[in-house]
């Protein structure tokens, strides 16, 4: 048994996986979580706007990192490039001062962040959230091809795949990332408390012609099952459930209907920052950006045709440790 540790920092949060490899015969291994953690840093706090990290989002990630870096020694993991890959998302694409980030994450973790493209990002997240879909869950087999929805903090990636007919046996069919995270909508549209109809509006118009362009390369209505990944479908997910607090565990796999999606998405959007944070499931680091995000999970469900979503804890965290591993 060995193991990996896999850092996934994008645009609004850093999240670590520490996983054990369990190896089952000659050619067949397992990865079993030991320890999974998140901090919202907002990274990307700005760079919409200024095009560069802010010194105090540089300084917050950098804090972040060193207690996962603790973390990953403490499991007895070497700090490396065999054992230890973090990959680096939306902001840091954008970022004109990257090589910064890029430098103090070397002095920390022993290893560069792989400023990750948009089309890789949505592939590790294929990976990570459809590894186990194979069998069933609490409500009956979801049908592939998988359309994998990730919404970031800058963008949201779309990939489908995993149609067990495709002759030519690959896993992906079509993949895009766009910029419209919940970080960047709010940014750009959101900005009052709660936001205006006509913010509302600005932003749904801005999704929409993003999706526009998605649906150009990504065959979103030929999906059998949608999944989406991150913050935002948990969070949705378990204010579904009327969770008294987060459940990894109980939000894993829930499907959420697309009536009872729109009506949370509304309630998010009519509430003010104090309201949301006495919402049980939600993280402080998603107060002011929660109803963003949950409008884009919105238009992107209604877009499909699909009835419901199922949210998954599984994502490209997952996708990164079984490329330590294969």
């Amino acid at each position: 048994m060995s193991g990996v540790a896999a850092i996934d920092c994008g645009t609004n949060s850093v999240r670590l996986l520490i996983a054990d490899v369990v190896h089952v015969g000659d050619d067949e291994a397992q990865v079993v979580d030991v320890d999974r953690r998140m901090e919202i840093v907002r990274l990307g706090e700005g760079v919409d706007e200024t095009g560069e990290f802010a010194p105090q989002a540089l300084e917050r990630t950098f804090a972040a990192l060193r207690g996962y870096a603790e973390a990953i020694e403490a499991h007895g993991i070497a700090l490396g490039p065999e054992s230890v890959r973090m990959v680096a998302t939306s902001a840091t694409r954008d970022a004109r001062n990257r090589q910064e980030f890029i430098d103090g994450v070397r002095d920390i973790l022993g290893v560069e962040p792989e400023v990750v493209t948009g089309l890789d990002e949505a592939e590790l997240s294929f990976v990570g959230a459809t590894a186990e879909l194979e069998a069933e869950d609490g409500d009956g087999p979801l049908a592939p091809p998988f359309l994998v929805v990730d919404i970031g903090g800058g963008s949201t990636e779309f990939v489908l795949g995993g149609d067990p007919y495709r002759e030519d046996g690959e896993l992906v069919r079509a993949s895009l990332s766009v910029d419209i995270g919940c970080v960047r909508m709010t940014e750009r549209h959101l900005r009052s408390d709660p936001p205006t109809p006509a913010e509302i509006e600005a932003a749904t118009a801005d999704i929409e012609a993003a999706l526009d362009e998605v649906e150009r390369v990504v065959p979103l209505r030929e999906a059998g099952s949608v999944v989406c990944v991150a913050g935002t479908a948990t969070t949705v997910a378990g204010i579904a459930l009327d969770l008294p607090e987060y459940d990894s565990e109980r939000i894993h796999h829930t499907r959420v209907a697309a009536k009872d999606l729109d009506r949370i998405a509304a309630e998010l959007l009519g509430q003010t920052s104090a309201e949301r944070s006495r919402i049980g499931v939600m993280h402080p680091g998603r107060v002011d950006v929660i109803g963003a995000g949950a409008l884009v999970l919105s238009r992107v469900l209604a877009r499909t045709g699909a009835d419901s979503f199922t949210a998954s804890e599984h994502d490209i965290l997952d996708g990164v440790a079984w490329s330590l591993v294969v």
